[in-house]
Order: structure tokens, then sequence, then C-alpha cells
């Protein structure tokens, strides 16, 4: 993966093809995905982030814009992959918002005390999942000023 665009605007981290796909839809519809890369579990999302594996080509000075984090995921699990990136320098000001299907009250909590940005319950009904994806794209990628990561 040495020629991945170094300027990613959304990683979406999610191991449900029928969901990633949806999102991914969504997102294009509003002009929100020009670049937008998709990783299936949370081992793939941290090689991504911090430029290892297959991902050893890609400029770790590079940030996501955003991540789109699921938290049941194989390999590592969406809150490893959060404790993960909030704990480190280089990706903590990288805003996560965890888009799952848990509506666990210990899943929420544990996933502020980590540092999230933002915790949305998946929508079950087809429309209303395709509404929030729009919207939390516009709002983080439009509206949100970030700081710039590295000054």
């Amino acid at each position: 993966m040495n020629n991945i665009s170094q300027l990613v605007e959304i990683l979406l981290v999610e191991d449900n093809a029928t969901d990633a796909e949806l999102a991914m839809r969504t997102l294009k519809k509003n002009n929100l995905a020009n670049n937008l890369v998709w990783v299936k579990d949370g081992a793939e999302a941290l090689d991504f982030l911090f430029a290892r594996g297959e991902y050893s080509g890609r400029s770790d000075c590079a940030p996501p814009r955003l991540v789109l984090l699921d938290l049941r995921l194989p390999k590592v699990d969406g809150m490893e992959v959060l404790r993960v990136i909030k704990d480190d320098a280089r990706t903590r000001a990288i805003p996560v918002v965890v888009l799952t299907s848990s509506q666990e009250d210990r899943d929420v909590a544990e996933s502020y005390k980590l540092g999230v940005n933002s915790y949305i319950s998946k929508p079950v009904e087809f429309d209303a999942f395709a509404r929030t994806v729009a919207e939390l794209g516009m709002y983080w990628l439009l509206y949100n000023h970030p700081p710039v990561v590295g000054k």
C-alpha cells in the first residue's frame, strides 16, 4: 500500500461490510468521502495510523481528519484502538467518533473515559443510519475546526 493517499480525511474502522458500504455510499453522496480509507479490524486501523505493516509506505505525519470507529472488531477491539490513539501524542488530537451498535452504558462511559470525541449508536433503520452518517461527516469535516496536528 505504498501509494495510498497521504491526505486521508476519514478512516472508517468497521468489520461489517454492509454498514461500511452504506457509510461510504452516504459520505460519497454528500461529497465527504473523497479521501476515505476503510479498514476491517482494529489491528489494521493501528497499522494505518502508525504507518506499520502494509501501510509502512504511508507517512504517519499525515493523520486522518476523522476516525469512525466500531467497538466490536476482530483482532484488536475498538476500545483498545481508542486507547492507543488517545495515549499517543501523534494521534491524540484526531477526532474519534465511536459508531457502534452497542448501547451499553459501560461502553459509553469507558469510551469517554478514554477520550472519545463522540459516541453514536448505529440506528437500525437504513434511512436513519444514512442520515446519521451524513450528519457526522458534515459536522466533523466541514464545521469542526481541529488543532493542526504537529504544531
